[in-house]
């Protein structure tokens, strides 16, 4: 729905009006339209994200002037998933450039820019080589890192902000995921009588009620 009412702003009035015409136009599957680049998109930017980011780590501590194995600040984290995110694009782009046409074909098909033929995934990939090359697939490389590249700084800045918060002062590598468990098995153990007096004081009072109303 976002690629469509962004790539046909007058052409859907809003959200619900962009839905309702898809399902009438092309069914359930419309909406569905794009998930195999979506897929292979969403796979190939996080590996290469997080490949790069401990090498971008590196590059910021030499920058900044820190040993190898330093911890760095926030902030130095953050910088370095922003410019990692600038080699994810690379992969990026392609991905959902292809996306983008396969979830505009109705449209593209209705108004005569491209030939009803190109409805799959390789049909538009061979289309874009044999129109543009291999630099085709990256038109709109520079959106694409307009909105990644802040976009992840803010991603792992949040990232390590709230991992500082957690840590309340101590190691944030001392954190873990058992500590959001302190206090289960009480919790569990207290959960039997707790929910057995809620139930009986339920039924007591239900049946006290009933036989007051009947009486009346």
């Amino acid at each position: 729905m976002k690629v469509k009412m962004q790539t046909f702003p007058d052409l859907y009035r809003g959200l619900t009006d962009c839905c309702l015409k898809t399902y009438s136009q092309v069914g359930f599957r419309g909406f569905y339209k794009g998930t195999s680049p979506a897929l292979i998109a969403n796979i190939a930017e996080n590996s290469v994200l997080f490949m790069c980011y401990g090498f971008c780590q590196q590059v910021v501590r030499k920058v900044v002037g820190l040993d190898s194995q330093a911890k760095l600040s926030d902030l130095q984290n953050a910088t370095a998933g922003s410019f990692a995110s600038a080699f994810a694009a690379l992969v990026l782009c392609p991905t959902e450039l292809v996306k983008c046409r396969l979830q505009t074909m109705y449209e593209m098909e209705s108004s005569g820019k491209i030939a009803a033929s190109q409805n799959t995934v390789w049909s538009v990939v061979k289309e874009i080589f044999r129109k543009d090359g291999p630099l085709g697939f990256y038109h709109g490389l520079s959106s694409t890192l307009l909105r990644e590249v802040p976009g992840y700084f803010l991603f792992f800045g949040g990232y390590e902000l709230s991992r500082s918060f957690f840590a309340s002062g101590k190691s944030k590598d001392e954190l873990g995921i058992t500590a959001l468990y302190s206090g289960l098995k009480p919790t569990m153990i207290r959960a039997f009588p707790a929910n057995a007096a809620l139930f009986l004081a339920y039924e007591y009072s239900r049946k006290l009620m009933m036989s007051q109303f009947e009486a009346y």
